[in-house]
């Protein structure tokens, strides 16, 4: 039977803990450690994807803390006076107001790089790539989103969906699951990824609120809800605690 995702963040949390960040850069872990908030959704849904195909979850704790590095990275430097210019993330100072802009670049490379380094540690480079065509889709989507004039569908596949995608198959990489067998996965994870930013735009009231309004944007909030339940009942899994996961996101209020 599958761990509860609150076990799953457990085990999340501990591995993340006992990580040995930055050994030979000084005085950086502090920052990076600072930038190492969050509820987990993403690594917790890898190893949810793991353990409902019979995976031991242990064995997923690198490409599952690879995809919270990634995520930790993309918030330090989106956070940056040239991009977003946020003194504030989860209601403490980010990174570049506590610690200065340079260590918050710094930092940010530094979560990056340790996250590719977890990632290689698997036999085959897939986890790793995975992660590349990500981690290159988010930093695109904050480039066109800079640029503007992007379609908002396009958007958020890159900034926000691609790493939900590489939450799902990072764990499915990291089991050794064929290849032939990735597409449903694939197209549940793109689901989810949606699921989380309209629900996203309906607590910030921007983006597919700004776009289609609120009443609208809670119906493409249900529909995206919906297909995630109808991908998990069609694959060969015991997706119960994905399903949870699915549920929770779709009347998340923070």
């Amino acid at each position: 039977m599958p761990r509860p995702a609150r076990d799953l963040r457990e085990l999340v949390e501990g591995y993340l803990a006992e990580l040995a960040l930055a050994p030979d850069l000084g005085t950086l872990e502090e920052p990076m450690r600072h930038a190492l908030g969050g509820k987990r959704v993403r690594p917790v849904l890898c190893l949810a994807t793991g353990d409902a195909i019979g995976a031991p979850v242990e064995n997923l704790l690198p490409a599952a803390a690879a995809v919270e590095l990634v995520h930790s990275f993309s918030l330090v430097h989106d956070d940056l006076p040239a991009l977003d210019d946020d003194r504030l993330r989860r209601g403490a100072p980010s990174v570049w107001a506590q610690y200065g802009e340079a260590s918050a670049i710094l930092a940010g490379d530094a979560l990056l790089v340790e996250a590719m380094r977890l990632a290689l540690s698997y036999p085959s480079g897939s986890v790793a790539r995975e992660l590349v065509d990500a981690t290159l889709a988010m930093i695109g989507g904050q480039q066109l989103d800079l640029e503007g004039g992007a379609q908002l569908d396009h958007l958020h596949s890159l900034k926000t969906g691609a790493l939900f995608r590489a939450s799902v198959m990072c764990g499915l990489w990291a089991a050794d699951v064929p290849v032939g067998e990735h597409p449903p996965w694939r197209d549940f994870a793109s689901d989810v990824g949606l699921l989380f930013q309209i629900v996203d735009d309906l607590l910030d009231g921007d983006g597919y609120v700004a776009l289609v309004g609120e009443e609208d944007a809670r119906r493409l909030a249900e529909e995206a809800a919906e297909r995630c339940r109808a991908h998990l009942e069609a694959l060969n899994a015991d997706a119960e605690v994905l399903e949870e996961i699915v549920n929770g996101l779709a009347v998340r209020t923070t």
